[in-house]
């Protein structure tokens, strides 16, 4: 009897098992699978992107640098070339000549056509270079010179008190621009630049406004009339 109980005792791993194991692995539907097809291409399509996008982020950041470098090394360059002028005492050795009078035209504008007692005339002084080849010329307020005359009088010259030279190496098509600031007082008396808070300041009246050239006296712009009141 003992013998019989232990051989009718259920074996682990028999049918029943093998039963429970197909049961387990489902089978997926066809609806299902295109599902996970469609998740699966979604995923792959969002990855592209987002790696494109970082492609593109990269790329763009570099050319935006080659650009910016690209500038800068513009604006050094033409910084360069415009501080590079020889001085005055090397045109000879450099073979630069200095411009002629019919190289260069002046032009002269006021900001408004009149200015208080003690108040301050904002001129602009325009140096155009109608040449055809290459010249210096010293553009500076002592060479480059606004002249303030009433009547037969001179009142102010801007060459009184020295300055800097200021050498432009001008080519076909060159165009030069100052802002001069005048503040409605009188120099021409002067013999030697002093403090311009002592200078004079003018009596009202009518007034005329011209720029010349001190190395090409000929060279002058048109006259600006204007009231001091």
């Amino acid at each position: 009897m003992a013998q019989q109980f232990r051989g009718s005792r259920p074996v682990k791993g028999g049918k029943n098992s093998k039963s429970r194991s197909k049961r387990g692995k489902r089978k997926l539907s066809k609806r299902q699978r295109a599902i996970y097809r469609r998740r699966r291409i979604v995923v792959g399509v969002a990855l592209v992107v987002s790696l494109a996008l970082v492609v593109f982020c990269v790329y763009s950041l570099s050319r935006g640098f080659a650009a910016i470098g690209t500038v800068i090394r513009h604006d050094e360059v033409y910084a360069i070339s415009r501080d590079s002028v020889p001085e005055p005492n090397s045109v000879k050795k450099s073979g630069i000549t200095d411009c002629s009078a019919k190289d260069l035209t002046l032009q002269l504008t006021a900001a408004s056509q009149s200015v208080g007692v003690g108040g301050t005339m904002q001129f602009t002084a325009g140096m155009v270079y109608e040449g055809s080849g290459s010249c210096l010329v010293d553009g500076s307020d002592s060479n480059r010179v606004l002249t303030i005359t009433s009547g037969n009088e001179t009142i102010y010259r801007s060459d009184v008190c020295e300055v800097d030279a200021r050498m432009l190496l001008m080519a076909k098509g060159d165009k030069d621009s100052q802002k001069i600031d005048w503040n409605t007082n009188a120099n021409a008396t002067l013999t030697e630049c002093t403090d311009e808070d002592t200078w004079a300041k003018v009596n009202p009246g009518t007034y005329v406004a011209q720029l010349s050239l001190k190395d090409n006296p000929k060279v002058k712009s048109e006259q600006v009339v204007f009231t001091v009141q």
